[in-house]
């Protein structure tokens, strides 16, 4: 299992791109310096009022298949 670490601050101007469709995948920067991509459908369970803020963990198997995103507290 692969497990990537990174911080999101979306407002919700920002996060309307990827509702509406019209951005399908999230490019972050990880906490060692690795960029990683993920599907954007991933992040609909963290949406409040405020955007998408805080820590996360994206976990995939070694083919980067399977993606899981958790909020980390």
């Amino acid at each position: 299992m692969k497990q990537f670490e990174f911080q999101l601050d979306l407002s919700p101007d920002r996060y309307l791109a990827y509702y509406q469709g019209l951005v399908r995948d999230v490019v972050v920067r990880c906490r060692n310096g690795q960029t990683v991509q993920f599907p954007a459908g991933l992040l609909k369970a963290f949406v409040s009022p405020s955007g998408i803020h805080g820590n996360f963990r994206l976990t995939c198997d070694d083919q980067h298949k399977g993606a899981r995103l958790e909020r980390l507290s």
